[in-house]
């Protein structure tokens, strides 16, 4: 966090926090000293700053956090928030849940080839509004987010069909420019288990409706592990610096969260400057 406030010229006061600490429902080791509902202030007191009052903590995973950039442009306009430090920490490689992961084979190991492998991450960007803008300055501007619940989920009996995917998807290009022929990429937090690739089989073809030769897409996943909560402002700066470093195939793309909770979120993004 402390990293991601240094990279802009705004002090910790005018800075709203939007995390996302591992979901509930795990019963995460990190609750086990301090409640879920105190974790914020926890890692606020941590830092040794005064963030602004408007910070909050979201229970429901990556795609939760993602969701709320929807929420982004009513902060800017309290005029006392200049920017927003989305993002989410969490970990996998704990007993507890290694145990549940193991126990319906959804582990990645010598009998499951299509599974997760568990990793641990703390990821944060940083969201400014377009009057901050700096000439000569490559950055990403947010078009639409999309947010939506998959009653299928991972933690159910059935496989997903990509329903609540698609739903995100087309929330976030409901009224937005680019649109969806001009999509070159996506950047996706899919796992390597079963159920995430049955649901990308369904959603993909049903949303992305352009012929296209090739809709290249990149899974961070596959070099860090699934990473939980963290993995969705994880999504967002691989695609953030794909796009401003010039290693895109292209200058706009599509951000898809999934959430083991159930809950999808997608945002079209495009470089400018």
């Amino acid at each position: 966090m402390d990293e991601t406030l240094a990279s802009g010229d705004v002090d910790a006061e005018s800075s709203c926090i939007l995390l996302a600490p591992p979901e509930g429902f795990r019963e995460h080791p990190a609750f086990s000293d301090i409640a879920q509902r105190d974790f914020l202030a926890a890692v606020i007191e941590a830092t040794g700053r005064k963030f602004h009052p408007s910070s909050r903590a979201i229970d429901g995973g990556a795609a939760a956090a993602v969701g709320l950039l929807s929420r982004v442009s009513s902060m800017f306009a309290r005029g006392d928030v200049k920017q927003v430090l989305l993002g989410g920490v969490d970990s996998l490689v704990n007993d507890k849940d290694i145990a549940r992961l193991g126990a319906t084979g959804r582990l990645r190991g010598e009998n499951t080839s299509d599974g997760l492998v568990p990793g641990e991450a703390a990821a944060f960007v940083r969201i400014a509004s377009q009057s901050q803008k700096r000439p000569g300055v490559p950055m990403v501007q947010i078009h639409g987010v999309g947010f939506s619940t998959e009653s299928d989920s991972a933690l159910s009996e059935r496989y997903s069909q990509g329903r609540g995917m698609v739903a995100a998807l087309r929330d976030a290009l409901d009224g937005a420019r680019p649109t969806e022929p001009d999509i070159i990429f996506i950047v996706r937090n899919s796992n390597g288990e079963r159920y995430d690739g049955w649901e990308q089989m369904f959603a993909q073809p049903r949303f992305y409706r352009t012929r296209r030769e090739i809709l290249p897409t990149a899974f961070p996943a596959m070099t860090v592990g699934d990473v939980g909560s963290a993995s969705g402002a994880l999504a967002l700066m691989v695609a953030a610096d794909s796009l401003t470093k010039g290693y895109a195939p292209g200058p706009v793309a599509m951000v898809e969260i999934a959430s083991e909770g159930g809950f999808r979120a997608a945002a079209i993004i495009s470089r400018v400057g």
